[in-house]
């Protein structure tokens, strides 16, 4: 667990981080979300002990960042921005020396670097110079060398950049399943990929928390309700009757209703009611085949959007 309380970082005269608080649950994917300049760098870059902070505490799995800098720091695998790499040496000496550093005993090494190489898809280019690599394989040497070790916490600064769209999917999947033993914090600017991973994101601006929360309650909270879209065949007048009876559903409004074979409504709903599995069991018992059924909460970019205007 990442315990940050009260987090202040001055440069000068100007505050970079200004009373940052949050938690990193285990297990947990957190989104760290914010314009260039909000923080974001600075506050990564306190939490792995590379940065001292002006005042506040960071502690990982309950050890001080600054006053136990060695027992907090074995906790953590961090990959930043840019992959701390040496182009003079091939992959698999690279995470050698990563193993060595890390102290990684000697029986283990081989076994763990397989193993990694394996799960980031560059078992095929570990007899390589890294300096010959795509930036693509650059990347996945980086976020190799945070795993080594088995680190219980990664940190992982835009870990989808210079990847195809296949390597990202890859690497997304592959964060999934270690958020199954890890606590992630994720930092990125492709929003659509922290929203497809993160169980929560905390979104800072002007070097101070601007929201935190779930991406659903964000969206929720944004709009003040959830809403849904639905396609059906079925007769109109009937299914909104149907619906409105429905506990939960404040509104429904037809948005395309020309082929009368497809009929598109929008409805509105409680935000602390789910009122789907309620819907589809009404519709199936009336006979009214569900054509598509979707959110249309507020995404995660227009929440990002909305509290970063300012």
């Amino acid at each position: 667990m990442i315990e940050i309380k009260n987090l202040v970082k001055h440069y000068g005269d100007k505050k970079a981080v200004n009373g940052i608080s949050f938690t990193v649950k285990d297990n947990e994917i957190l989104g760290f979300l914010g314009p260039n300049g909000a923080g974001k760098s600075t506050t990564m870059n306190i939490i792995t002990g590379y940065l001292s902070s002006t005042s506040g505490t960071v502690k990982i799995n309950g050890h001080d960042i600054l006053e136990e800098p060695e027992l907090a720091k074995k906790s953590i695998g961090y990959l930043p921005e840019q992959p701390p790499l040496y182009n003079d040496m091939t992959v698999s000496e690279y995470l050698t020396f990563m193993c060595e550093l890390k102290g990684v005993p000697k029986k283990d090494r081989k076994e763990q670097i397989d193993m990694i190489t394996s799960m980031v898809g560059i078992d095929a280019v570990t007899g390589r110079l890294i300096g010959n690599l795509s930036k693509g394989y650059k990347q996945r040497v980086g976020l190799a060398q945070a795993l080594v070790g088995d680190p219980p916490i990664l940190i992982l600064d835009e870990p989808t950049v210079g990847l195809d769209p296949n390597q990202i999917i890859g690497i997304r999947n592959l964060i999934k399943e270690l958020s199954k033993n890890h606590s992630i914090i994720v930092s990125s600017h492709i929003l659509s990929e922290i929203q497809e991973i993160a169980d929560r994101v905390v979104i800072i601006h002007h070097g101070k928390i601007a929201a935190i929360d779930t991406i659903l309650d964000l969206s929720q909270r944004l709009s003040g309700t959830s809403k849904l879209l639905m396609s059906f065949k079925g007769p109109v007048k009937d299914v909104i009757a149907r619906l409105k009876m429905i506990s939960g559903i404040s509104d429904a409004v037809v948005r395309n209703a020309g082929d009368l074979s497809e009929v598109e409504i929008s409805l509105a709903t409680k935000a602390v009611n789910d009122v789907r599995i309620n819907i589809f069991f009404m519709m199936a018992k009336c006979g009214w085949p569900i054509l598509e059924f979707r959110s249309l909460d507020p995404s995660l970019e227009e929440v990002f959007l909305s509290v970063t205007s300012s």
